[in-house]
């Protein structure tokens, strides 16, 4: 299960200020890419434990949920890797406060070292995300090693700030389930749990499914209701498949989030999101759903009209 009930859908979140990824809070205040060598947040040889980073990060939206262990006693313990990939692997962390029955899951996202990284597609994505600073700006055009940890910062950052941004909007009454953003330490990620809770299970990535025809049908209108609340948001996925979009409970929730595009500010805007549309589309067509219903063109020219672009 996941840590909490999803939050009850009550109010619209519109009009709030785009994500900046170049705020100071994201891109400094974390943990640098390799380990510091600190007591406090290197392993305890003998338990695998380690002081709960809570204190140096930033922290996701407020309230912060019931289940989330924010106490500074509080110890993180690696339990495994639930995914790896190009960008970034996820491991699994119960953070648990000693001798007390206060603990939660995590799932943490570290991005890799910049310079193991593939960044063959970052130029369509970084359009529209501009640092203020002309320095780190010239720096991430030229993928200098400097300009490259910028950009591992940046989509780190962007994904804690457009998670944060959804979760604040999934609590009103639109309709959108993101994994909670615990908190932020430089490119490194902690996240909601997603899945079970009793055997660490993470919850199935839709493309591993079957639906039956009625299970179909109600995932493709939570997933069209997902979209049309990024596309009010102003966003686009920029990288949506059933390998990112996982089903709990009967429950879609999205996720990968570091190259959310902004669909007014990036100039590619409307290809990211037509080409979300597409893929998912074709993916639910190819399981029994009628093509009228999945059209790309019509549900596209929908999104862009609530994105404010027709």
């Amino acid at each position: 299960m996941r840590n909490h009930d999803l939050p009850a859908l009550e109010r619209r979140t519109r009009g709030k200020s785009r994500f900046d990824d170049d705020e100071p809070q994201f891109l400094k205040r974390g943990r640098p890419t390799e380990p510091l060598a600190d007591p406090d947040t290197e392993p305890d040889p003998d338990t695998g434990e380690r002081w709960s980073s809570w204190d140096d990060a930033v922290h996701g939206p407020q309230p912060h949920p019931a289940w989330l262990v924010t106490e500074l006693a509080a110890k993180d313990t690696e339990l495994g890797v639930l995914k790896t990939g190009k960008e970034a692997d996820v491991h699994l962390v119960r953070r648990a406060v000693p001798d007390t029955d206060r603990s939660c899951l995590l799932a943490v996202k570290r991005y890799r070292d910049p310079e193991h990284r593939l960044f063959h597609r970052d130029a369509g994505y970084l359009e529209g995300r501009r640092v203020r600073r002309s320095r780190e700006n010239r720096a991430m055009a030229s993928r200098t090693a400097f300009g490259r940890q910028m950009i591992a910062g940046q989509w780190a950052a962007a994904e804690f700030a457009a998670l944060s941004r959804l979760w604040e909007i999934g609590a009103g009454h639109d309709r959108i389930a993101v994994p909670y953003p615990v908190q932020l330490r430089g490119t490194e990620l902690m996240l909601e749990f997603v899945g079970d809770a009793e055997s660490g299970e993470a919850a199935p990535r839709l493309a591993q499914l079957r639906p039956e025809p009625a299970e179909l049908r109600d995932l493709w209108a939570q997933l069209v209701e997902a979209l049309r609340v990024l596309a009010r948001a102003g966003y686009a996925h920029g990288d949506l498949s059933p390998y990112n979009l996982l089903v709990h409970r009967g429950r879609l929730v999205v996720i990968d989030l570091p190259q959310v595009v902004d669909v007014v500010a990036n100039p590619q805007g409307p290809e990211f999101l037509a080409r979300d549309v597409r893929v998912v589309g074709a993916w639910f067509a190819a399981r029994g759903l009628p093509a009228e219903q999945v059209d790309p063109a019509m549900v596209t020219a929908e999104l862009l009209h609530e994105a404010g672009l027709r």
